[in-house]
């Protein structure tokens, strides 16, 4: 019952039809002390199955699935694979990292800019990390923590398994489905054609994207794979790091509109008007969020993924990947020689994507049977709780090469091949950040 696709499944009313081979799986690809490569291909599944499902709706053939277990590893470990001219990827900043304080260890995130000003204004220090590590190791963990997020920086207090359940925010996280999903009650909205494609079976929906960094991203990536016209909204205050958008940015359309700008702000309120899915990732209460609650799109699926959840004292927050793990003891788990660690990839950000897409799909075709939209909330810390759920390795091996045979080239840049192996490449690289018009693209458009 706790692998991921059967856990999908069962949270969702759906009986598993089929079932999906795991095959070619190198085991020591995603190895560690935690069962990431089944969260991996279990969240993988969990969106083959809801395809399943809507082509089955939507009167479309089925195919044959198979969830190659090295191209999951690639995917999931896309930002390791990218190349551009050659160079890999910066990784994390100098700010972003594991730090020990007067009673523990804090993790703290600065890859942005502005978190970083926040976190030195926070800690009143030059941007130095000497200076950091010696203002963090005076204060109390949880004492940082709670001056961090009001003040908008990004720092979380590592915890164990059981002390992050202990707490409020934990126990919130580790219930309710994987994904959940609850009607929308202000009407319905015409549908699109039937499509006639079975490789793009969601040719024809529109995808607003107004989501940053990786769950979100992933998840409309996986839209789009699928042939979902996916236009990313971004705005022209808070740039993209590169590299991240050229590894998530696949097959969609990229455009920038200033919401503090009345016009720009009335062109996303056109393009969430006539969207069959808008994306969230920006917390509620801010401006973007507003004007998408203010159109309240009928009949449209609205999905939206945070890092702690809907629920709780953490629910608001911001959040990553690294930050999450270090609250949910899986960086305690994943450590060594008392210093904690990290998962071999951002898994939680990346099997968040796949289920929240399963979500997604899956609403779509409750849509195409009734034209009611749906609302699909997922969060990081809630698959965090599954993967500590997940029955661990008795032995671990040791970790391998990802393979490069997984990857394909465009031009300067080289990314990994999609994590359905169904699929050679996605429609077409990612765009450069904020390069297209704001409309939803087709291959011919972009």
């Amino acid at each position: 019952m706790l692998d991921t696709s059967a856990q999908y499944d069962a949270d969702h009313g759906h009986e598993r039809r089929q079932h999906i081979p795991v095959v070619s799986s190198s085991p020591g690809v995603l190895a560690g002390p935690l069962p990431v490569a089944a969260l991996a291909t279990g969240s993988v599944a969990a969106l083959c199955s809801a395809v399943d499902r809507y082509r089955r709706q939507v009167g479309l053939e089925l195919l044959p699935w198979s969830v190659d277990g090295d191209r999951v590893a690639s995917s999931f470990a896309g930002g390791d694979l990218l190349r551009v001219n050659g160079a890999a990827a910066a990784g994390f900043a100098p700010l972003s990292g594991f730090w020990p304080t007067a009673d523990g260890w804090v993790r703290t995130h600065a890859n942005y800019p502005h978190h970083r000003d926040r976190l030195c204004a926070l800690l009143g220090v030059p941007e130095e990390p000497g200076a950091v590590a010696a203002a963090l190791a005076r204060l109390p963990a949880r004492e940082i923590e709670d001056a961090a997020a009001p003040a908008g920086a990004l720092v979380v207090a590592v915890r164990t398994p059981t002390g992050w359940n202990d707490e409020p925010a934990g126990r919130f996280a580790a219930t309710g489905p994987l994904v959940t999903t609850s009607v929308r009650p202000d009407g319905t909205s015409s549908l699109p054609d039937t499509p006639t494609d079975t490789r793009r079976p969601l040719a024809g929906i529109r995808v607003l994207d107004l989501t940053r960094v990786l769950a979100g991203p992933v998840a409309t990536r996986a839209l789009a794979l699928l042939g979902a016209s996916v236009l990313r909204v971004d705005s022209p205050r808070l740039p993209e790091i590169e590299t991240q958008h050229l590894d998530t940015g696949a097959g969609k359309a990229s455009t920038l509109l200033d919401v503090d700008d009345p016009d720009q702000r009335d062109r996303l309120a056109a393009l969430a008007t006539t969207a069959d899915v808008v994306v969230c990732g920006y917390r509620p209460g801010s401006t973007v969020m507003s004007v998408v609650e203010s159109v309240r799109p009928g009949g449209a699926v609205v999905a939206s993924v945070s890092a702690w959840g809907t629920r709780g004292p953490f629910a608001g927050r911001r959040g990553f990947d690294s930050l999450v793990q270090a609250a949910s003891g899986i960086a305690v788990l994943s450590g060594s020689d008392d210093r904690p660690g990290a998962l071999p990839v951002q898994a939680l950000d990346h099997a968040t994507g796949y289920l929240l897409a399963a979500g997604i799909v899956d609403a779509l075709a409750l849509r195409a049977e009734s034209g009611i939209g749906r609302t699909v909330t997922a969060s990081l810390a809630r698959t965090a709780a599954h993967l500590l759920a997940l029955p661990r390795p008795t032995e671990i091996p040791e970790r391998t090469t990802i393979p490069e045979s997984h990857t394909v080239t465009h031009g300067s840049v080289r990314t990994a091949r999609p994590a359905l192996a169904e699929y050679d490449d996605y429609p077409w690289p990612a765009r450069p950040w904020g390069s297209d018009e704001a409309r939803y693209p087709t291959s011919e458009t972009v």
